[in-house]
This record gives structure tokens, C-alpha cells and sequence, in this order.
């Protein structure tokens, strides 16, 4: 059973957005299951550059359609980015350095904020995508 499994409640109903959250939720259950298996850090780390870079790419491909539609949220919907990027980074720098392992408690943070973020700030986003018949 996956640890983070996409369900339907999840779509904001953009399907190239959708696609890149789907992409969000497969990397963190990578994550999980190299995790479980015991694998090396290097493997983990690997993995954990995979998730830092593609939410960067994720997030940059939201902040230009909130730009080009004036998106009247999207100062406070950087916001979230920004802390999430930086939080990110620094467990990252953390399990570089040694002083972090990859345990439960970093896993339920990274898919307990992806969920709230979606679910939440997300959905915000998508009537007016929709109204301006956004694709990606």
C-alpha cells in the first residue's frame, strides 16, 4: 500500500497541474519506500534532490500563471512556497551534513503539507484558472 496514495480529491481540476501534483505524490512515496528499504544515503539523497528540484519547477510553473492572470491571492500563495522551499532545503542540508535521518516524522511533514496545500491554497486557485482557461 502506497504511503501517500493521489485520490480524485485531490484534483484542482487543471490537468497539467493535476499531472505535476500526481508527479509530487510519486516522488514522495519513492522517498518512503527507498526509505523503508533501508537504502543508502546517497540513494536517499538522490531522491530528496529529485523532490527539491521538481517542487521548484512545480511551484515557478504556478507563480507565472498567478502572474499572468493577476491572481489576487498569489502574494500570500508565494508565501507558502517560500517557507515550504526553505524548509525543504534546510532538511535537506541537514541530512547532507549527517545531522538528520530520514524517519516517519519527515515523511507525515511532506505529505501532510503537500495534502493541506492542495486541498487548501490549491483549490483556491482553480475557479479562476478556470475562468481563464488556463492549461499547462
Amino acid at each position: 500500500m502506497e504511503f501517500y496514495p493521489w485520490t480524485d480529491k485531490l484534483s484542482v481540476g487543471i490537468p497539467g497541474i493535476d499531472k505535476q501534483h500526481k508527479e509530487l505524490v510519486k516522488m514522495i512515496n519513492q522517498l518512503h519506500d527507498a526509505m523503508l528499504k533501508g537504502s543508502t544515503n546517497q540513494v536517499l539523497g538522490k531522491i530528496i534532490q529529485g523532490l527539491v528540484d521538481y517542487t521548484k519547477f512545480h511551484f515557478g510553473t504556478e507563480e507565472k500563471i498567478f502572474d499572468r492572470i493577476n491572481y489576487p491571492f498569489k502574494a500570500t500563495h508565494k508565501v507558502e512556497h517560500d517557507k515550504f522551499v526553505k524548509e525543504v532545503l534546510d532538511f535537506q542540508r541537514e541530512f547532507q551534513s549527517g545531522g538528520l535521518t530520514l524517519s516517519m516524522k519527515v515523511m507525515n511533514f511532506l505529505k501532510d503539507w503537500l495534502n493541506k496545500h492542495i486541498m487548501g491554497t490549491d483549490k483556491k486557485y482553480a475557479p479562476y484558472f478556470a475562468k481563464e482557461n488556463v492549461k499547462v
